[in-house]
């Protein structure tokens, strides 16, 4: 749970481009530790949410994309680049060094999405796939967040915007400042505005009591479940949202680690692991999940062909890829089906 204070909210501002530091390492669990804190202290390009075109009733967005990888690169300072979680990078390239994937390597970007249930309105947040999606009039915005861990998750809501902050001073609650202690730090009552701020330069204030969506001094910890309750975005998405987000938006926090969605005439299936190693127990919850998204396709189309083995493999994996598992059968692809497939 997060407290704060802020200062007056000024006028939006033009954001100054960066300039990108380039990271190299070698595979090995010191210079891998090493490599993380560079990147989260390094000067990157702003992190642009990945905006694509919606209308009531779309159900999947993006299509599929691949990136070529020069030698400095790394999964942190791509997926900051263009907008990914460290995790869902990892599990979309399984095979790859995500601190040294080595130059020329092609590594997949998992750009195309099922979107969570509806309503599509405002705010929603899918605490499985650690992202967060804006509606906009004809579009849908999307960026990758930082969620709660396992003993101060976000919480499952649906509430709405309080106020926008920038600059906003922290006030750790109790329970933070006991836990720092008991790791031999002392925190603070108060950390104002500033580099060690954990809040960043800008928030969203929710009506849900002591929650916000806010910036972040440690970019590594978007895209995996680091916080005690709140939902942490990279510092220029943040700022982007803000000024987007009018007071009183809806914000929906849910958590769907597998969704399932007719495109044409294609059933496509998308299976997201939470950790980088799933337990048996773990892969028994979401096929049972995906059998309950599948069975509900089947209660809305007359016609229906399954490819079970292309459903083991989605869960299998739980790769956070969307998957063709089945068809519609004699009903027309749609032009929307060839536009987003080519």
């Amino acid at each position: 749970m997060c407290l704060n204070a802020s200062w007056p909210t000024p006028k939006p501002r033009v954001r100054i481009s960066r300039i990108l530091l380039s990271l190299t390492n070698r595979n090995s669990l010191p210079r891998t530790l090493g490599a993380l804190c560079l990147w989260a202290f390094t000067i990157v390009p702003p992190a642009n949410g990945q905006v694509h075109e919606w209308q009531p009733g779309d159900t999947i967005i993006g299509k599929p994309t691949w990136v070529t990888t020069a030698y400095e690169d790394t999964f942190a300072g791509i997926g900051e680049n263009r907008g990914f979680g460290f995790l869902e990078m990892v599990r979309a390239n399984p095979d790859v060094d995500p601190w040294l994937p080595g130059d020329g390597t092609r590594i997949r970007l998992p750009s195309r999405r099922i979107l969570p249930s509806g309503p599509h309105e405002d705010i929603v947040i899918n605490l499985a796939e650690f992202r967060l999606y804006h509606f906009r009039d004809d579009q849908v915005v999307t960026y990758p967040v930082g969620i709660g861990n396992s003993s101060t998750p976000s919480p499952l809501t649906r509430t709405s915007v309080r106020m926008r902050l920038e600059s906003p001073a922290w006030y750790p609650p109790e329970s933070i400042r006991e836990e720092a202690a008991k790791e031999g730090r002392k925190l603070p009552a108060e950390i104002p505005p500033g580099p060690s701020n954990p809040l960043g330069p800008f928030a969203l204030q929710l009506e849900e009591d002591g929650y916000l969506i806010h910036g972040t001094n440690k970019r590594f910890g978007v895209g995996q479940r680091v916080s005690h309750g709140c939902i942490r975005m990279f510092n220029d998405d943040i700022e982007e949202l803000v000024w987007a987000t009018p007071k009183g938006s809806d914000v929906r926090i849910v958590d769907e680690p597998v969704k399932a969605a007719v495109q044409g005439n294609t059933i496509w299936l998308q299976v997201h692991g939470q950790k980088e190693t799933l337990s048996e127990a773990d892969r028994d919850r979401l096929w049972r999940q995906a059998e309950t998204a599948l069975e509900g396709i089947r209660r809305n189309e007359p016609r229906v062909e399954i490819y079970r083995g292309r459903v083991e493999d989605a869960v299998e994996r739980a790769s956070g890829l969307a998957v063709r598992v089945g068809m519609v059968v004699d009903k027309a692809p749609g032009w929307r089906y060839w536009r987003s497939s080519r």
